[in-house]
């Protein structure tokens, strides 16, 4: 096939033009999607949080039915069968035969879970007996 003087023949491949177009899709996408994806993340954590801190009030329940106190010592819940999910830290705040309060975090969010139980003086953003709060 001849060509022209002022023609060009047919090159295969992708020119730099194309190539900015698709790159700039892949980000835009990916902007959109990765807020989504560590919101997905963040509720998976409050989630394991939540049953942590509701596996520890029936355990605490279970020593109260038992000695008719509560307790803050970790090793001794953990003896009746409470187990945390990996990457968090509970802490038993106040523990006495008249109620209890805990937090719970983990380590790949500043996210924290608060529970106070009875005349447990509230901790953290709980602020109903009972009631778990993730502030």
């Amino acid at each position: 096939m001849r060509h022209g003087m002022w023609s060009r023949p047919a090159t295969r491949g992708v020119s730099l033009i194309e190539m900015l177009i698709a790159m700039s899709i892949v980000t835009l996408l990916a902007a959109i999607a990765l807020p989504q994806y560590r919101d997905v993340r963040e509720r998976g954590y409050i989630a394991t949080m939540r049953g942590d801190l509701r596996n520890l009030a029936v355990i605490e329940e279970s020593h109260f039915y038992d000695t008719s106190t509560y307790t803050a010592n970790l090793a001794t819940l953990e003896a009746k069968g409470f187990r945390r999910s990996g990457g968090t830290l509970v802490q038993v705040h106040e523990a006495t035969a008249i109620g209890w309060s805990a937090s719970i975090s983990h380590a790949a969010t500043l996210r924290q879970c608060f529970v106070f139980v009875g005349a447990a003086a509230p901790v953290g953003s709980a602020t109903e007996d009972g009631r778990m709060d993730c502030g």
